[in-house]
């Protein structure tokens, strides 16, 4: 599966090994295995052999990633060096504020790199930071990216959202996948529907997930639904090439492209 096309992105605790071997039953596109927040200082060392371990094993057709620490931290060259060798699809890097973040675990990993946005900084600095060499997508933080910017965690994300846009048009504009931040009410199954479809509207690729009930919630609502799919098959039949009208709507060659781009990602999904 293309990064892009993955809906749910479900972080674990690389500490816990029963939540990475749930994992592996769940209809998640991707796996990512943090080292960094959800991890002790006292469990780092376990949390990183269990990583390399996990992603050894893999998690059949899910994509896999390892979230680092960030670098200043002790462990953070270990993990760079570790993660080299080990079979993890990608290499998530938090707090990135600075292309060069990017640019330096790419060249000691080898591995493509996940950029997180999580600040005033990394904001204003996301369209360099998603050219950088090696990177091939975007995460918003936007748990921290609220604390730095002064918005009181329970309001509304109307104060996330230049920064959500300015993220998704740094995405686009260097081709590379962009998803949505975390949800952190976990009782809350109408708010997080209501910020998926948010986030799916504003151009997110998908959400990352902290919960595995989120799972079936994020893929419906960021996965190619049935009639949209029906209806781009028949839009491509039916288009000979120019502008020309199809049930009731002018089509042209723009939404031709469209229409083989969600059929590829439900194609994707299905495979």
């Amino acid at each position: 599966m293309l990064l892009r096309h993955a809906r749910s992105l479900l972080f674990l605790p690389a500490s816990n090994t029963r939540a990475i071997v749930k994992a592996r039953t769940l209809p998640c596109d991707m796996v990512i295995l943090d080292l960094e927040d959800a991890v002790p200082p006292d469990r780092k060392e376990e949390a990183l052999a269990n990583a390399v371990a996990a992603v050894a094993e893999g998690f059949g057709s899910r994509l896999s990633a390892v979230r680092i620490n960030v670098e200043g931290t002790p462990s953070h060259g270990r993990e760079m060096v570790t993660l080299k060798t080990s079979a993890a699809d990608y290499v998530v890097i938090p707090k990135v504020e600075n292309p060069r973040q990017v640019k330096d675990v790419f060249s000691v990993c080898q591995k493509p790199v996940i950029a997180m946005i999580e600040s005033a900084a990394g904001v204003l600095m996301a369209q360099a930071i998603a050219a950088a060499e090696g990177c091939a997508g975007l995460f918003m933080g936007n748990n921290d990216l609220r604390q730095d910017l002064g918005i009181p965690p329970l309001a509304g994300r109307e104060g996330l959202t230049l920064s959500m846009q300015s993220v998704i048009l740094a995405a686009r504009a260097a081709r590379i996948a962009v998803f949505d931040g975390v949800f952190n009410r976990l009782d809350d199954e109408a708010g997080f529907e209501g910020e998926c479809a948010a986030g799916h509207a504003l151009g997110f690729d998908g959400k990352t997930l902290i919960h595995p009930s989120q799972v079936p919630v994020a893929n419906q609502v960021f996965g190619p639904d049935p009639q949209s799919v029906a209806d781009a098959r028949r839009l491509i039949e039916a288009a000979t090439g120019g502008a020309e009208r199809f049930e009731g709507r002018m089509i042209e060659s723009m939404h031709v492209e469209e229409a083989k781009a969600l059929i590829a990602r439900a194609d994707a999904i299905v495979s």
